[in-house]
């Protein structure tokens, strides 16, 4: 998501939904590109939750190209790319995009260079909206 007014060196926010479980993970970035998107996936996916069998993506070129690609092919993850067309396929992703979006509004002050800060706060209140039923903390 982005670029949004730089705060404190931060203009983009890449995120990242289990369809499964509708858990939002959420990463902030200085650039749009594959490398931010591949440290992504290693650091806050695969090694924490196990490798998906499927990502569902837009067409940005940060997920189409060859590094991309070769990381899905090396873990055996079947890419499958969302059409501008037919944007309901990353649907999960938008609606969270919509969610961080809106909470990052109330919570920012006025010149708005204070979201990089307040993100983990907006992440936090989405949890809490999407998965109130539990009642309790699950760790493996």
């Amino acid at each position: 998501m982005g670029p949004f007014a730089m705060s404190f060196g931060y203009s983009y926010i890449l995120v990242g939904v289990d369809y499964v479980s509708k858990w939002v993970e959420v990463v902030l970035c200085k650039h749009n590109d594959h490398i931010v998107v591949i440290k992504f996936l290693k650091e806050n996916i695969f090694s924490r939750f196990g490798v998906p069998k499927a990502i569902i993506s837009d067409g940005g070129t940060h997920f189409c190209n060859k590094p991309f690609e070769t990381l899905l092919s090396k873990y055996e993850v079947k890419h499958k790319v969302a059409t501008p067309y037919h944007p309901q396929a990353s649907g999960q992703v938008e609606l969270a995009n919509w969610e961080i979006k809106n909470i990052l509004m109330k919570e920012v002050n006025t010149n708005k260079k204070d979201w990089s800060v307040k993100l983990l706060d907006s992440l936090w209140h989405i949890e809490q909206l999407t998965r109130p039923f539990l009642g309790c903390l699950l760790i493996a």
